[in-house]
């Protein structure tokens, strides 16, 4: 069990080198200063969930979070840029088709004077794949259409000149 931990780090170092590719330019070893610096401010839980393995669920959410505050503070500083989170858990609606295409389409509108923006789509699978239920049939086959949704939603609401970037943590 001791190699679960180092696939996780491993994990987190590629999805920040992905996530922050227009920083790291593909150098692993400023995805890594960048993984440190999000694992030294979750210290806390991080030690938490040393004494219980249990809370692994929650630092990886903790995790995924700061890394969207972080991502959202990088693009704020570039004023060409758009960026939009949309997090499929902030409210007990967020994730239905109805709320999700509100939301999303408000977004959307935000990032439409931007020639080169940032959709970033954080928490779907928990949302509607709930890690505490069973995975049915029917709950796939929910997520599924929700992402296909909103790639459809994203390619048809922008220009054809415009570069979206769309993210899904």
């Amino acid at each position: 069990m001791a190699a679960a931990p180092a696939r996780d780090e491993l994990r987190r170092l590629h999805f920040i080198n992905a996530l922050f590719a227009d920083v790291t330019g593909d150098n692993l070893y400023l995805a890594q200063q960048i993984q440190e610096a999000i694992t030294f401010s979750l210290a806390e839980l991080a030690e938490q969930t040393r004494a219980n393995p249990d809370l692994a669920a929650k630092y990886d959410a903790e995790f995924n979070a700061a890394a969207a505050r972080l991502l959202g503070t990088l693009f704020a500083a570039q004023p060409r840029h758009g960026f939009f989170h949309w997090d499929a858990l902030s409210t007990t609606t967020s994730a239905t088709p109805l709320f999700a295409r509100a939301e999303l389409m408000a977004g959307l509108k935000k990032l439409a004077p931007y020639r080169e923006s940032t959709l970033l789509v954080t928490n779907l699978r928990p949302a509607l794949l709930p890690p505490d239920k069973r995975e049915t049939p029917r709950r796939r086959r929910d997520y599924e259409a929700a992402l296909t949704f909103i790639q459809d939603l994203a390619a048809a609401r922008t220009a054809p000149s415009a570069e979206l970037r769309l993210l899904f943590l």
